[in-house]
């Protein structure tokens, strides 16, 4: 692969991780804020939904960022997005919440994406396990 091509796949890994690794954080910070918007939607087990919240979102975030277990992990986000755009967005008569729907369903796509192609050569994966090839190169 090219300079180009995984400086491309480092920088959508940074995009993708970004909301993730922000949002992970906070509601680890937050957490009686975020067991109690998730008591509100109607999610059993609040302090359970947390913490699977909390490693989801900033240990999956950071996991993608640095390019570790990424395909895997491109799976788990891409799942993650889907549940949580089901649990939380689907109020289509509020604006926001169909927006905040197609954008879980969009990086959905990336993390589908990420799930095939993996993290390029500046990863960690390709760094312990030499994965930096991309299906179809040579």
């Amino acid at each position: 692969m090219t300079a180009i091509e995984n400086g491309a796949l480092l920088l959508g890994r940074l995009l993708l991780s970004a909301i993730f690794v922000s949002g992970g954080w906070s509601k680890l910070l937050g957490a009686a804020g975020t067991q109690a918007y998730f008591a509100k939607l109607g999610l059993p087990l609040p302090e359970v939904a947390w913490v699977v919240a909390v490693v989801v979102e900033l240990g999956g975030g950071l996991a993608i960022l640095f390019g570790i277990f990424t395909r895997f992990v491109g799976i788990v986000m891409a799942i993650w997005c889907v549940a949580t755009a089901l649990a939380a967005h689907t109020n289509f008569a509020d604006r926001m919440q169909e927006i905040n729907f197609y954008k879980n369903m969009a990086m959905t796509g990336g993390f589908l994406y990420v799930a095939v192609v993996g993290a390029g050569a500046w990863s960690l994966d390709a760094w312990w396990f030499g994965r930096a090839r991309v299906p179809g190169h040579a």
